[in-house]
């Protein structure tokens, strides 16, 4: 199976930008989308309908902001919207669909960076998270869980570590909780398939020529229970797509 994550800000500011002539040649099995900002009417599901993806769309509450969705060509058994919680619920932050033999789920995490409010918020989404993974796994044994988590977890995942250790995204206590996530029966499928690569980021700020000069973030990924480690071929960072100031994580995993 082909997969791809990816952050659009904006599925119709993306759109103008190339992202449908890019679905349209990845021919991906299932495309997950944070950040669509936009409700499901407002997304021309018909383009998604027409290559055959089944669409789940969890939309913000407030206007042009956050939601999540999923494209899939495999018909789920079941599909679950939400993660239970009042605030991230109206945030549309998260989708799950069940498949025979695993569990999808896209995930927005929340962001930090706009002051002490929100980054309280995204340690208690965190801990959250934590809680309904475990409830996950009981149920479906096998998960692959993508999305754009806003924490770059080592220092080869950022390009300046030592300039951003008190910075929302790489604070000690959220990149303690990746190291706990994944140590709680975990793998960052990147990592499986890169090991040690240098270099590679999936989100990069706008100002500062900071995408040209490749001075970015790894913070969107691909985890996979470990039971799946060996079913994952491949996990890359495509560049080339430009349509946000995120790039899409593409997974290849055989199922």
């Amino acid at each position: 199976m082909k997969l791809i994550t990816l952050n659009c800000n904006g599925i119709r500011s993306a759109k103008t930008k190339g992202l449908f002539d890019y679905i349209k040649k990845q021919k991906a099995d299932i495309l997950a989308f944070q950040e669509i900002k936009a409700e499901a009417s407002q997304m021309n599901l018909e383009f998604f309908e027409e290559l055959g993806y089944i669409p789940f769309v969890f939309s913000a509450q407030k206007k042009g902001y956050s939601g999540t969705a999923i494209f899939t060509k495999q018909k789920p058994k079941s599909y679950e919207i939400g993660l239970g919680h009042k605030l991230y619920d109206a945030e549309g932050r998260s989708i799950l669909i069940e498949f025979k033999n695993f569990a999808f789920i896209n995930t927005y995490f929340p962001s930090g960076t706009s002051g002490e409010e929100r980054q309280t918020i995204k340690m208690e989404f965190l801990d959250h998270y934590l809680k309904k993974k475990a409830e996950w796994e009981k149920k479906y044994k096998k998960l692959i869980i993508c999305g754009d988590v806003n924490i770059a977890h080592t220092p080869i995942d950022i390009h300046n570590p030592k300039g951003n250790e008190k910075n929302s995204g790489y604070l000690p206590e959220e990149r303690k909780w990746v190291t706990d996530f994944l140590e709680s029966g975990m793998v960052d499928a990147f990592r499986v398939a890169n090991s040690d690569k240098l270099h590679e980021y999936s989100w990069w700020t706008y100002r500062f020529n900071a995408r040209k000069n490749n001075k970015g973030w790894r913070i969107d990924y691909f985890f996979t229970t470990k039971n799946l480690t060996k079913s994952i071929r491949s996990c890359s960072i495509d560049q080339s797509l430009i349509v946000s100031d995120h790039a899409p994580v593409i997974l290849d995993i055989e199922i």
